[in-house]
């Protein structure tokens, strides 16, 4: 988006309405992964900054957790409709079913290879018709759907959709890795976006999406699509898991979200100072000290729930946010920062005023 575009009010916009978050009961504490590591639960924590994860039971799916961060970010809306309606002095402005056009589902672990699970989440939740489509773009997922939703509101077919990002991260690890096992958990984060104005509280004003594939080996699960399949190699049960090259896969995720921060700020006409909040992805403590001192942003605005929930990839951003916020770290008013880094290579960032809303959160 330009720097005229931004004072312009006419310019359409999606506003963050409603949010919802998920993590599943199954709680694991380092303590109970470290013996299997052959490492310490000190250890763990030092290289990571995690403490614990959620991790979904052996019968669940990323849609499960989906579902439900979705029917609470549908709740939030509904009441903040209301609120609305409430100070205006009107009516309630319509329920969220009614409105929600369309659904997007930020996840790298989808139910199934084909079809999308998109659909099966929307049908859930009693959505059945509308638009509904998986995106893949890893940790980045929750930035890219988010500016994927606002491009379909601003051309005007829609009032309102759905956004998630949901992630079984315990079903694509080796359980026996140190480099991932202690890092990955599992959850889900929900916001309703609406056709609103830029200058509204909650609008997602400006942002920067990129990508690397020259660097996909950084990040990858090798085995389980056409590659592997059109080459005739037969299935490895090694090459189904994630495998990562730390110190390259941290090096550019601190780069590339600084990068992608600071053109976001520049848009917006922030310097990193003016920045109340920083929700970044939680891939680990480490990167994200790092990420907040290149950009100049103060260490105590960057929000950190990774010791909580781990990297829970697309679900990564609205946990952290629901976190924030009930923390008390993240108020309305607030000039919040999202940055995002994850496989493919892909990088985000995106640049709002929190709003006025109520939350789903967590459990």
């Amino acid at each position: 988006m330009s720097s005229a575009a931004l004072h312009n009010t006419d310019v359409p916009a999606a506003v963050i309405a409603g949010l919802g978050t998920y993590v599943p009961d199954h709680l694991v504490k380092n303590e109970e992964i470290a013996l299997r590591l052959g490492v310490t639960s000190d250890w763990i924590t030092e290289r990571t900054g995690i403490q614990q994860r959620y991790v979904i039971e052996p019968t669940g799916a990323t849609s499960d957790l989906a579902v439900e961060a979705g029917r609470r970010a549908l709740e939030s809306y509904a009441a903040s409709c209301a609120a609305r309606a409430e100070a205006a002095g009107t009516d309630s402005p319509g329920s969220a079913p009614e409105e929600i056009g369309f659904l997007i589902l930020a996840t790298c672990t989808p139910d199934h290879t084909f079809p999308s699970t998109a659909p099966a989440v929307a049908s859930r939740l009693g959505l059945t018709g509308i638009a509904a489509f998986d995106l893949g773009a890893a940790c980045s997922g929750f930035v890219y759907a988010l500016t994927v939703g606002a491009g379909l509101l601003a051309g005007g077919a829609f009032k309102a959709g759905l956004v998630i990002g949901a992630d079984a991260c315990s079903t694509i690890i080796d359980h026996d890795d140190k480099v991932t096992a202690p890092i990955f958990g599992d959850g889900a984060g929900a916001v309703v976006i609406r056709a609103g104005r830029v200058d509204e509280p909650g609008a997602l004003v400006a942002h920067s999406l990129g990508s690397d594939g020259g660097n996909l080996d950084l990040l990858v699960i090798p085995g389980g699509g056409s590659r592997q399949r059109g080459a005739d190699v037969p299935p490895d049960p090694a090459t189904s898991f994630i495998g990562m090259q730390g110190r390259l896969v941290y090096r550019n995720a601190v780069n590339r979200m600084s990068e992608a921060s600071v053109a976001v700020l520049d848009r917006m006409g922030w310097s990193p100072q003016d920045v109340d909040c920083m929700v970044a992805h939680q891939a680990n403590q480490r990167i994200l000290t790092a990420t907040a001192e290149s950009i100049g942003i103060p260490s105590e605005r960057a929000v950190v729930n990774v010791d909580r929930v781990a990297n829970t990839s697309a679900a990564s951003i609205p946990l952290a946010l629901a976190d924030a916020l009930a923390d008390g770290e993240l108020e309305p008013g607030h000039r919040v920062l999202l940055a995002a880094f994850g496989g493919g290579l892909t990088w985000a960032a995106g640049a709002l005023i929190w709003p006025e809303l109520t939350v789903a959160g967590h459990n």
